[in-house]
């Protein structure tokens, strides 16, 4: 089995590119240890290893049934459900009071990068129900809570989001599924959800639906839209499932990848309604939910992340192991093959892998750590200053590591040659469970809208303006080495190309706003160049100063290999914001002047 992640390259992004050790000294973690920490992610790696990867290829081949009544999994999913509950994951970042083990969110985000690594798919059914129990903490009521968190908590039901309809997708503020008061203080449900994961199975005797739905006479678009708890089964008094709710199983999707994890058509109200709770005020569900949309979104770019990581450490396993020809320089051919690790485009590809692997699990980190900054930092300002940078960075973490994962897990397939289509090496797999991730949680375009209709504006720009102070800080902490002082040239480049790009779009948008959005998903993926290569400016520089101290030769190689692909992701992929900056600053109209009759 190929090995999941890299240990070594974890710590180092956890505790010298990150200083994850300095959350210790914050009250809410004084009872923790580093060495609590690296035991939590020694567990998790053991659980994602014996119980996750153990069945990533058989769940891929044999998806989940349904026969009119049951849906069935292969038996493993729920042993793997069972293993992660009795780990104290569900509820590791919880409160110590409220059952939890009160860890930091960017630890306990590491533990599901190793889920995920092992086995996406059925990583699914806690990442989602995790995000459920947050969001019920967050804004359901004390009866709410009292009721439903220790039945996630616990492990004894799941959770699923519910937002999209058959012909709503991105846009809620057209969702048609309704809700009208039962007069108990219950509501009935009517209406269609579609594309709903992991909401039916049998691995947990019940599953707990957040579902978006309009109160009738609710205002029109996204004002009008409430949140509610819908229970496959209807609760009894001790919690345990009672009467079957009224919320049908219209059929399982079949995707490409994820397989293993259920896709669902759901009927709400096929006979009297389905009884559902009202969470929170009326009409302002879409607020609540947006706290588990923007959780899910980083928790997509972390699975993206892992799932590039492993095609990354497969390719690289093969290139050092497979012989294939001889190098031009050698003209005897009766001299030893070299491995394929020894042909400098193979190199490049892995280069490329290793950039978008490493990069793309540290963004997420980042955003992970600023979530924790925001929450539990000492100085309210620095709070302040994490939540700005956090919500504008959040479509580019959801999306970079999709998006630069598949080109990722593309190359993994390119250096397997022939048995990089084969179904028996893994690496296609990888492929196809990565295609869904650019797609999940909002595709690519939505989240171009979302960073330049409206992250770059909140609070006057304090957001973007956060973003250029903190990487000119790094840049500044550059210059004391020779390794870096180059990197921070090239980035405050790319900060100066970003800043102009940024000016003259908001111009565009005042305008004329469909034009000026008109090449929002553009602006992301320059964006996302430039965010990944400050981060990447991060790793090197914790690089540089682990050459400074007295380090043996594995740990040498370990930092040139950083500092190395830092070199890589500069001249190669940084760059080539040039051409999309001057498409942007012009505001160049082709795509946008194309009309359908001419396709």
């Amino acid at each position: 089995m190929t090995a999941l992640l890299n240990d070594r390259d974890i710590a180092f992004q956890l505790y010298e590119a990150l200083d994850t050790g300095a959350l210790l000294d914050r009250p809410e973690y004084a009872d923790h240890s580093c060495d609590v920490f690296d035991a939590t992610l020694a567990t998790a790696k053991t659980v994602a290893e014996k119980y996750f990867a153990n069945h990533n290829a058989k769940g891929d081949a044999n998806e989940p049934s349904f026969d009119g009544t049951r849906v069935r999994l292969i038996p493993e999913t729920k042993v793997a459900w069972d293993a992660f509950v009795e780990a104290g994951f569900l509820a590791a970042h919880e409160r110590a009071d409220e059952g939890g083990a009160q860890l930091p969110e960017v630890i306990f985000r590491m533990v599901m990068a190793y889920m995920n690594a092992a086995n996406v798919s059925t990583a699914a059914y806690p990442f989602i129900t995790i995000g459920v129990i947050n969001l019920i903490r967050a804004f359901g009521s004390s009866e709410q809570k009292a009721r439903y968190l220790p039945l996630l908590m616990s492990g004894r039901a799941n959770g699923t989001m519910a937002l999209t309809e058959p012909a709503q997708g991105s846009a809620l503020g057209d969702i048609k599924v309704t809700a009208e008061p039962a007069g108990d203080g219950s509501y009935r449900l009517f209406g269609q959800k579609m594309f709903i994961s992991c909401a039916d199975h049998d691995i947990t005797g019940n599953v707990i639906h957040m579902v978006l739905a309009k109160i009738r006479g609710a205002p029109l678009g996204v004002k009008g839209i409430s949140l509610f708890i819908v229970p496959k089964h209807v609760l009894n008094a001790d919690g345990s499932p009672g009467a079957r709710n009224d919320v049908a199983l219209a059929g399982l999707n079949h995707k490409m990848g994820y397989r293993n994890a259920t896709n669902t058509v759901l009927n709400f109200g096929e006979r009297e309604g389905a009884i559902g709770y009202l969470v929170g005020e009326p009409h302002k569900g879409l607020g609540y939910m947006f706290q588990m949309m923007n959780e899910a979104r980083i928790g997509i770019g972390l699975g993206a992340a892992a799932i590039a990581y492993q095609g990354y450490n497969l390719s690289l396993d093969y290139a050092r192991q497979r012989p294939q020809g001889r190098l031009a320089s050698c003209s005897d051919p009766a001299s030893p093959q070299v491995m394929l690790v020894a042909h400098a485009d193979v190199r490049r590809l892995l280069l490329a892998q290793k950039a978008y692997a490493e990069g793309g699990l540290f963004m997420c980190l980042f955003a992970s750590a600023l979530f924790e900054d925001q929450h539990t930092a000492p100085d309210p300002g620095q709070r302040e200053r994490a939540a700005l940078l956090l919500d504008l960075i959040t479509p580019i973490v959801k999306s970079w590591p999709s998006k630069y994962g598949c080109l990722g897990n593309d190359h993994a397939i390119q250096i397997l040659g022939g048995a990089g289509y084969m179904r028996e090496y893994g690496a296609e797999q990888l492929y196809r469970d990565q295609r869904l991730n650019p797609i999940h949680e909002g595709a690519e375009a939505i989240h171009g809208l979302d960073l330049l209709g409206r992250k770059l504006r909140l609070k006057d720009g304090a957001g973007h303006r956060i973003l250029l102070a903190a990487a000119r800080a790094d840049i500044a902490r550059a210059e004391r080495w020779g390794e870096t002082t180059r990197l921070a040239r090239q980035l405050e480049r790319g900060l100066q190309t970003l800043d102009a790009t940024t000016t003259a779009l908001l111009r565009q948008l005042d305008a004329d706003i469909d034009q000026g959005l008109a090449n929002a998903t553009l602006y992301l993926d320059l964006y996302g160049r430039v965010l990944a290569a400050w981060l990447w400016l991060k790793q090197a520089l914790a690089a540089a100063a682990g050459l400074d101290a007295d380090c043996h030769a594995e740990d040498q190689n370990f930092y040139r290999g950083k500092l190395h692909t830092a070199r890589y992701y500069f001249d190669w992929e940084l760059t080539q914001i040039d051409y999309q900056a001057t498409l942007l600053q012009r505001g160049n109209p082709v795509p946008f002047e194309m009309r359908d009759a001419w396709f």
